[in-house]
Formats: C-alpha cells, structure tokens, sequence
C-alpha cells in the first residue's frame, strides 16, 4: 500500500489519481500519522513554504513517525517538490529545521536571467 501523507500542504487528489493512472495497487490518502505504519511506501508531498510545512506535519502529528520510520529505514519514503525538501536537513527558503533523513540542504534557485530582473 502507497500512502499519501495528507498534511494540508499539495494536491492530494491529484497525486492519488496520477498514482492510480499507473498503476498503483493500492493508494490511501492518509490523513491519520497511524496509517503510515501499514503502509509499504509514503509518498511526501508539498506546496507552498518550508516552515508551514513543517508545522502543519508538527501539528498533525506526522513529524515524529516520519521521522522515525526513515531513520529505521522501515519504509521508502518518496517526497515530491517541497516533500523532497522536507526529507532535507533544511532550506534557505526557512528557519525551521527539515526531518534530516537526507544529508542535504536546499537551495535557493539563483534566477541570473536578464529576463527577470
């Protein structure tokens, strides 16, 4: 079973049919930390600021089971856009911490196009 951590920050019906278009057996939008611990593989997503994902994934008591099934490497653990930085140790984009499951830390894009400016 594929979980899909419900935090309040992505598109989680979007995700869930694009899983289901490929093909995934079996996909649960997981909006309960509890059901992460049945799932085979937890797929993170993210939109939006680094620091209010972390207090959403805080507050919904997801943190600290991510945190401990990725470090007990007891699942795979997917993240997509601001999920993958999540599994960080943080971003330039806050102040907060990530969950450190991944030796890296994101980064601002530098946009030098003379386009933008």
């Amino acid at each position: 079973m594929i979980a899909v951590v419900d935090y309040g920050m992505g598109n989680i019906g979007s995700i869930l049919n694009m899983l289901k278009k490929a093909g995934a057996d079996t996909v649960i939008d997981a909006t309960k930390p509890e059901i992460l611990y049945r799932a085979d593989k937890i797929l993170l997503p993210g939109v939006g600021a680094f620091d209010m994902a972390v207090q959403q994934l805080k507050e919904k008591g997801f943190w600290n089971i991510l945190k401990q099934l990725g470090q007990e490497n007891k699942k795979v653990l997917f993240g997509i856009c601001l999920g993958m930085q999540l599994l960080g140790k943080e971003s330039e984009e806050g102040k907060e911490y990530g969950l450190d499951l991944i030796p890296f830390r994101s980064k601002r894009f530098q946009n030098r196009s003379p386009l933008f400016r």
